[in-house]
């Protein structure tokens, strides 16, 4: 599995076969199971369905590294329209923004100024602005937007961060963040990282994510624990039963078009669920990382590609 991982990853980074696939109608086609659909208002129309399930969402515009200022600020457009379209339509969703797609590899400046107009229109329409974290060369500078913008009075509690367990670094994050009265989202990690800076192998990530899922659960703060894993589904619910914790206090978080079983059997047991829904023409990159993190989703693309 390891093997068939770092093939996904590096095939994420072929710009020709992004090319391809984002503009072939197989690729499209292929990919509807974890993308909402092109536009907007395809998102809407999905949240709308998945709320009247009792879930709750955040969207995802997708998009990585812009090579502009003028591209991040059309990008960061689509997220205020998101905002004004949750509120309008009274919908129970957040929005998740990667920072490079705020131009953060051309300026920091350019991205945290961006971000912090989000996250200001978030707080005016009862909403909340979630960055996404990327690989690990971004990880401190993501933090450290993260933590300024917090600190603001008029955008704290408003912002929040994903942090990756499979990073040896992230309990130390977790304290930090925690201190600083941030939410956050726990994940595994979808990025290829070297043995120097993330666990090698799934059974230590999973540990650390169970490690700092407890973590995060003793706090007074509201998290978001994002996996598929039923394994460690148990472990969270027994240690949150073990401890008074009630279901209220968190949500199990997952992906659009995964374990669709689950997400309902959580919700039917108390628990709140939040589905992570993607959506725009730059699927590929998501896309591959998708089938990299659960190689299974292979054999399940496959077996539905003829069936709806």
């Amino acid at each position: 599995m390891p093997v068939l991982r770092s093939a996904f990853l590096a095939l994420s980074r072929m710009r020709s076969l992004r090319r391809f696939c984002e503009s072939s109608n197989t690729g499209i086609r292929l990919s509807s199971r974890f993308i909402a659909g092109m536009e907007p208002f395809d998102a809407l129309r999905v949240a709308e369905a998945v709320n009247r399930e009792g879930l709750a969402v955040t969207l995802d515009s997708l998009g990585e590294s812009v090579t502009s200022e003028n591209e991040a600020h059309k990008a960061a457009e689509v997220y205020h329209q998101l905002l004004d379209m949750i509120a309008i339509r009274k919908l129970n969703a957040n929005i998740s923004v990667k920072l490079t797609q705020m131009g953060l590899e051309l300026s920091p400046e350019l991205a945290e100024n961006i971000v912090s107009g989000l996250v200001k229109h978030a707080q005016e329409t009862g909403s909340f602005v979630r960055i996404d974290m990327e690989d690990s060369r971004l990880t401190q500078i993501t933090l450290d937007i993260v933590r300024r913008l917090n600190a603001r009075p008029d955008l704290r509690g408003v912002v929040g961060v994903v942090i990756q367990a499979y990073l040896y670094r992230s309990q130390a994050d977790v304290e930090q963040l925690l201190a600083d009265g941030i939410r956050v989202r726990l994940c595994k990690g979808a990025y290829n990282e070297s043995a120097e800076v993330a666990f090698p192998n799934k059974g230590e990530v999973d540990a650390n994510f169970i490690r700092l899922s407890c973590m995060l659960l003793d706090s007074p703060l509201y998290h978001g624990l994002a996996t598929h894993d039923e394994a460690v589904i148990l472990e969270i619910k027994s240690f949150s039963a073990q401890h008074g914790i009630v279901p209220s206090r968190f949500e199990f978080q997952m992906l659009y078009g995964i374990r669709r079983d689950l997400q309902r059997k959580l919700v039917s047991e108390g628990y709140n669920v939040r589905v992570y829904i993607p959506f725009g023409s730059e699927w590929y990159p998501y896309f591959m990382r998708r089938l990299a993190e659960r190689p299974a989703n292979v054999v399940f693309l496959a077996k539905n590609f003829f069936r709806r």
